[in-house]
């Protein structure tokens, strides 16, 4: 594994200059959710269940949505994220609307150092630890953020999708962690004519990489699930094949494309 020092910095760059646009953009339909829509699909929301009065920290959690979803399906919130626009604009929502969520800035690794208490549920979804050198450390913070028996709820693309070219024409990148991965985007997934141009650093992670690290720190597995369809419409060439349900035309139903782990601290 390879690490570039100043990755933290770069990917901040890169997601403060994708928020104001995430913001304003169709794909996020924040006037809708600032009305009463839900940000949450049905994946997470069956694996999470009832969480009324549950304690839940929200890691990664861009500007808060989700995150503020959660507490108006009845939660104590928090929630975590690199960039300090995406926060300021999460106390924004979250005042506006006064949800009582609470939010943090800092490096996911930092956690610890802003946060000492331990939550019912972690919560992590679509497109996070990827940006992550280190799962192992990331674990350690999961498993120290909950309590005994608190369970870890994590939904993310599946690492088979990050090996392919933007165009999934051909197989770019190992599906294993081998290498950082340097990327240059015009745009952003939420908005292509975005006027901007970042540049972001990178890592695959196995999904045997991400559960024994889990493992290791302290959480066993109780479901791991695979899903070949995304909630979201934001590869080259999806179609629909259900309400909410997208696929990669050229690869049919026959890839996968999420996956889902339910793990309890020990």
């Amino acid at each position: 594994m390879q690490s570039n020092p100043d990755y933290i910095s770069i990917n901040r760059d890169c997601w403060n200059s994708r928020t104001e646009h995430h913001i304003n953009s169709d794909f996020y339909q924040l006037e809708a959710f600032l009305k009463g829509a839900s940000s949450l699909n049905s994946i997470e929301l069956d694996l999470l269940n009832d969480i009324r009065g549950k304690k839940i920290l929200h890691l990664q959690c861009h500007f808060g949505m989700d995150t503020l979803s959660l507490a108006r399906l009845g939660a104590q919130v928090v929630g975590v994220d690199l960039s300090n626009k995406a926060i300021d604009k999460a106390n924004e929502i979250n005042n506006q609307l006064n949800l009582g969520g609470r939010f943090i800035c800092c490096d996911l690794y930092e956690l610890p150092k802003y946060l000492d208490e331990t939550f019912d549920i972690v919560f992590t979804s679509y497109g996070t630890i990827g940006w992550l050198p280190d799962i192992d450390k990331w674990a350690q913070v999961v498993s120290k953020m909950l309590r005994p028996s608190g369970k870890l709820v994590f939904v993310d693309f599946h690492p088979m999708v990050w090996m392919y070219d933007n165009d999934f024409a051909k197989i770019q990148y190992s599906y294993f962690n081998a290498e950082a991965i340097v990327e240059y985007e015009s745009g952003s997934y939420a908005d292509k004519e975005a006027p901007i141009r970042t540049e972001s650093i990178g890592w695959n992670h196995s999904i045997s990489e991400v559960v024994n690290s889990l493992i290791k720190n302290e959480l066993h597995i109780n479901i791991l699930n695979e899903y070949n369809y995304s909630p979201y419409n934001i590869f080259p060439n999806m179609v629909e094949i259900s309400n909410g349900q997208f696929i990669l035309k050229q690869f049919e139903n026959k890839m996968p494309l999420l996956y889902a782990i339910i793990g309890n601290k020990l």
